[in-house]
C-alpha cells in the first residue's frame, strides 16, 4: 500500500512539471518577442545586454541615429554611469546616475527619478573596444556640430578608430562641409573608413592611401601598416607611403630636437647673459649670480601671492609685473653685495671666488629661513599655458614665450650697452679700465652699476626659469655651471659670443640625450668645451682692446 501511494505522488509530481514546461514556452513566446521588437525599434535597447559586441552595435546604432539623447547617454556609458535592470524586462531601462549631485535621471527622456533599488541595477560596464566606439559615436555625432573645431575633432576620431559603417556620414558631412581645414580631416577620415571597408574597389584603395600618406604623422602610419595583407598593388603602395612618412617624421623628429634645444639655449642664454657682462668687465667669478636668479624666481612668487590676495581677476598679469620687480630687487641686492664685499677683492679671482660662495650659502640659507625649504607654487597665466601644432612639431607657449623672451632680454641689453652713456662706459671699462679711468669716468660707480645690471637680468631669468622649472632655494645651482661654460665658450664679455655658446650648447645637450642620456650628455659637452679652450682660450668672439686685460 505504501509502495503503490509513492508510485502515484511521483506520477502526480511528474505531471505537474511538464505542465510547467509546455506553459512556459507560450508565457515566455511573448515576452521574448516584445524584447526583440524593443530592441529593434529602440536604439538604446542593445545597451542593457551583457556581451560587449552587442553593446558596440548598439552604440555604433545609436550614433548613426543621431537622437537628441545620444551623446548624454554615450557619455554617461563612458564614464561609468550608466545603469541599466539587473535583469531583464521588456522596457530594457536605462538610467543615469549623477556623481557630482547624486541625482538619478532617465536616460532616454532625461527626466529626474528617484533612485531606483540598489538590488534590482546593474552598472553597464564599458571595457576598452566600448570606450573605443564610444569615441567614434561622438565623434559622429559632433559632425553635425556649428563649431569648425569641433567638427574636425569629430573628423579627427574618426580618423584614427575607421568603420565601413561611419562611410556614409563622413561623405555627407563631407559634401556639406565649407570649412578648409575641416574638409582636409574628413577627406582623411572617409580614405580610412574606405580602406577599413573589404569591398573598395583597388582604385579607390590607392587614392585613399595617398590622401593618409600626404598626412604624414604617426597615426597615418599605423592605420597604413594594417594593409600589408592587402592586394599586391595596395600592400606596395601602403610600403611605399610609410617609407615617405618616416622619412617625413625623421625630419620632424630633427626639429623637433633644434626646438628644444633653442628652449634650453634660451634658458642658458637668460641665467648667462648677466654674467657674460659681470665677468667681462670687473673679472669677478660671482659663484652667487645663481643665487640672484633665486632671487627673481622667489620675488614672482611674492608678486603672485600679492595678486591672489588682492587682485585674482588680474592675475594673468602678474609675471608681467614680476618681471621689472625682479629686476629691481635682484638690482639692487647685487650693487649692495659689490660694495660691501666684491669692491674689496678686486684682482684676486681666487678669494672672490670663495667669498662669493660662502654668500651663496648664506643667501639659500636666508631664503629658506623666510620661505622653507620646500617648492613654492608659481603659477602659469592662461595665454602661457597650452600648445599647438606646426606639422609634426609641437610647440609649448611656455617655452616659445621663454624664447621669445630671452631674445628681447639680450636685445634690451645689447641696446643698454650700445646706446647708452652707461653702455659706453662699460665697455670703454672692459676694454681699457687705466684708460678709461684716465679719461674721467668713474669705474668703481661703473663696476657697481655693472654688478647690478647683471644681477637684475639674472633676477629676470628668474622670472622665466619660475615657469618651467621648480622655484626652490637650490634653484640657481642649477645653472651655474652651465652659465660659466656659456660664458667662457662664447668669449668673456661679447653678448654675441654668448647668444651663440647659449643655443649650440643647448642643441649639442638635446642632440646627445637620446644617444647618450642626459648626464653622460653633459659630460659630453664639458670634455668638448675643454678642449675647445685648449685651442681657443678666449672663447669664440674674444674682447679686443688695445690693452686687452686678461
Amino acid at each position: 500500500m505504501t509502495q503503490f501511494r509513492k508510485s502515484v505522488w511521483r506520477r502526480a509530481c511528474l505531471g505537474v512539471l511538464l505542465a510547467m514546461l509546455a506553459v512556459v514556452p507560450l508565457v515566455a513566446a511573448p515576452v521574448a518577442r516584445a524584447q526583440t521588437v524593443a530592441t529593434t525599434s529602440d536604439p538604446y535597447a542593445g545597451l542593457t545586454s551583457t556581451d560587449f559586441d552587442t553593446i558596440v552595435s548598439a552604440v555604433g546604432t545609436i550614433a548613426l541615429s543621431g537622437g537628441a539623447r545620444a551623446r548624454t547617454i554615450l557619455s554617461a556609458l563612458g564614464n561609468n554611469d550608466l545603469y541599466t535592470w539587473k535583469y531583464p524586462r521588456s522596457d530594457h531601462g536605462l538610467f543615469i546616475d549623477d556623481p557630482n549631485t547624486g541625482t538619478w535621471t532617465n536616460a532616454r527622456t532625461g527626466a529626474a527619478m528617484p533612485a531606483p533599488p540598489f538590488m534590482t541595477i546593474r552598472k553597464v560596464i564599458a571595457n576598452d573596444m566600448v570606450t573605443g566606439a564610444i569615441a567614434t559615436a561622438i565623434g559622429v555625432l559632433d559632425l553635425a556640430s556649428p563649431n569648425a573645431g569641433t567638427r574636425r575633432a569629430a573628423a579627427e576620431a574618426i580618423f584614427e578608430s575607421p568603420s565601413p559603417a561611419t562611410l556614409p556620414v563622413v561623405r555627407h558631412a563631407l559634401a556639406e562641409e565649407t570649412d578648409a581645414g575641416v574638409r582636409t580631416t574628413l577627406m582623411q577620415a572617409q580614405a580610412a573608413d574606405e580602406l577599413a571597408t573589404p569591398a573598395t574597389p583597388v582604385p579607390t584603395q590607392l587614392a585613399a592611401i595617398k590622401v593618409i600618406a600626404a598626412r604624414g604623422d604617426l597615426t597615418a602610419r599605423n592605420e597604413l601598416a594594417s594593409l600589408s595583407g592587402e592586394p599586391a598593388p595596395v600592400a606596395a603602395a601602403a610600403t611605399a607611403a610609410i617609407g615617405h612618412i618616416d622619412f617625413v617624421l625623421k625630419l620632424w623628429n630633427w626639429l623637433e630636437t633644434v626646438y628644444y634645444g633653442l628652449s634650453l639655449g634660451s634658458v642658458l642664454l637668460l641665467a648667462a647673459a648677466g654674467l657674460a657682462i659681470t665677468f667681462g668687465v670687473m673679472g669677478v667669478i660671482n659663484m652667487a649670480h645663481g643665487e640672484m636668479v633665486m632671487i627673481g624666481a622667489y620675488t614672482t612668487f611674492c608678486v603672485q601671492q600679492v595678486f591672489r590676495a588682492y587682485a585674482p581677476d588680474f592675475f594673468g598679469t602678474s609675471v608681467i609685473v614680476a618681471i621689472p620687480a625682479a629686476f629691481i630687487v635682484a638690482g639692487a641686492i647685487g650693487i649692495l653685495i659689490e660694495r660691501t664685499m666684491i669692491r674689496f677683492l678686486y684682482g684676486r679671482p681666487l678669494e672672490t671666488l670663495l667669498a662669493t660662495w660662502g654668500l651663496s650659502l648664506i643667501l639659500q640659507q636666508a631664503i629658506r629661513s623666510l620661505f622653507g625649504a620646500e617648492n613654492q607654487d608659481v603659477g602659469s597665466p592662461n595665454w602661457m599655458s597650452g600648445y599647438f601644432m606646426v606639422g609634426g612639431l609641437t610647440i609649448t607657449v611656455n617655452r616659445l614665450c621663454i624664447i621669445v623672451f630671452a631674445f628681447a632680454v639680450v636685445g634690451g641689453l645689447m641696446a643698454v650697452m650700445r646706446y647708452t652713456p652707461l653702455g659706453l662706459r662699460m665697455r670703454a671699462v672692459t676694454q681699457n679700465r687705466r684708460m678709461a679711468a684716465s679719461m674721467g669716468i668713474r669705474t668703481p660707480w661703473i663696476d657697481a652699476m655693472t654688478f647690478g645690471l647683471g644681477s637684475g637680468i639674472a633676477g629676470v631669468a628668474g622670472v622665466a626659469l619660475s615657469q618651467i622649472d621648480n622655484v626652490s632655494p637650490n634653484l640657481g645651482q642649477n645653472y651655474i655651471i652651465d652659465s660659466f661654460m656659456v660664458v667662457v665658450f662664447g668669449g668673456v664679455g661679447n653678448l654675441w659670443g654668448t647668444v651663440l655658446a647659449a643655443l649650440t650648447l643647448g642643441i649639442v645637450n638635446k642632440g646627445l640625450e637620446p644617444v647618450a642620456g642626459a648626464v653622460l650628455g653633459k659630460i659630453v659637452v664639458l670634455v668638448l668645451i675643454i678642449l675647445f679652450i685648449q685651442r681657443r682660450p678666449r672663447g669664440l668672439f674674444p674682447v679686443k682692446g688695445r690693452a686687452a686685460e686678461a
